[in-house]
């Protein structure tokens, strides 16, 4: 059997175990592969890419791993074993090494890419969750605790501030542009927006027609934060300069990646009721795909120079897990 039979009969068996049908135009985003890993078991988190050598990083949270996928050969080639419930990683190109963030003990452990020992740890408080990179200044983001944002030296792995918050942040947006960083706190209810200069807080946006505020995307060129909500799903779209919303629209539900391509004014949400959805950003939202999935998978990464989707697939009703690759289509 060749390999186009076995992708298209993998799509299909896959699909009809959702139960679900996909609606609307289905051509925005085609599975074109998919990477088998059978050892993993237990939810999925985020995932990372190393573009030169076409690697991708998955956080395999229940694993306590993450794994190491080459696109290019479509194998693992490696699996970082005994972490503490990785949730947040981050591929650094300029120090060739991995950041991985630990949910149980907090703690941000640093990996050489190259050859994946661990070359140093930093010690925040519980609950290490999202990574960000600033590669202009060299700085990485990391979300913890109850209530902070560590600001990392990327060059000697050192913690050189924080960001005080009033609950656990989930997803954040650095601002080049406006200097600032926004950040989904839903214990709270709300987006709070900090100064990158001064660490301090100068905002509190209180959510409005919908909660549970989980994954972030920001259109800097637009002034317009997207902000994948769970009660009830909804992407909202929120002016960057005055906190107001200027509009919204229904999505898939349990969302927690949430990725805008500013080459093809796209917005993709992955939830974990077993979907992908697609909109097109205008001047108003506009639901063009609803893409069956797989229950469970919600976390997702953009490769926006590849038109590209990577989905990471939990292990469930006897399924393995994977990494399925969309090619998009526009």
């Amino acid at each position: 059997m060749n390999e186009k039979i076995i992708i298209q009969l993998f799509i299909t068996l896959s699909f009809c175990s959702c139960h679900a049908q996909t609606w609307l135009n289905n051509n925005s985003l085609k599975l074109i592969t998919s990477i088998s890993l059978p050892d993993i078991n237990g939810r999925i988190d985020h995932l990372a890419f190393d573009a030169e050598h076409q690697v991708v990083f998955v956080a395999a949270l229940g694993n306590n791993t993450v794994e190491a996928i080459d696109l290019k050969s479509k194998k693992l080639i490696h699996s970082i074993k005994n972490l503490r419930e990785p949730q947040g990683v981050a591929f650094i190109p300029e120090g060739n090494s991995i950041f991985v963030a630990n949910g149980d003990n907090g703690e941000c452990d640093v990996f050489d890419a190259g050859t994946f020992q661990k070359t140093t740890s930093i010690k925040l408080s519980d609950d290490a969750d999202n990574v960000r990179y600033d590669t202009e200044k060299n700085l990485v983001y990391v979300g913890y605790g109850s209530g902070g944002i560590a600001i990392i030296d990327a060059k000697t792995n050192k913690e050189m501030a924080s960001i005080k918050l009033d609950g656990h942040p989930e997803s954040f947006q650095l601002s080049k542009k406006q200097n600032k960083i926004y950040i989904n706190v839903p214990d709270r209810d709300e987006i709070e927006v900090a100064d990158l200069s001064t660490h301090s807080m100068i905002a509190k946006w209180k959510n409005t027609k919908a909660s549970s505020n989980f994954p972030m995307a920001l259109d800097e060129q637009h002034h317009r934060l997207f902000i994948g909500c769970r009660s009830p799903a909804t992407l909202r779209v929120i002016n960057t300069e005055t906190g107001e919303d200027i509009s919204s629209i229904s999505c898939t539900g349990d969302a927690d990646d949430l990725f805008y391509d500013q080459n093809d004014k796209l917005v993709f949400v992955s939830g974990g009721r077993g979907f992908i959805d697609v909109f097109e950003a205008g001047d108003t939202l506009k639901r063009i795909s609803h893409i069956a999935t797989s229950s469970g998978a919600r976390t997702s990464l953009l490769l926006s120079s590849q038109k590209t989707l990577l989905l990471a697939v939990p292990a469930r009703n006897g399924n393995t897990a994977a990494l399925w690759i969309y090619k998009i289509n526009k």
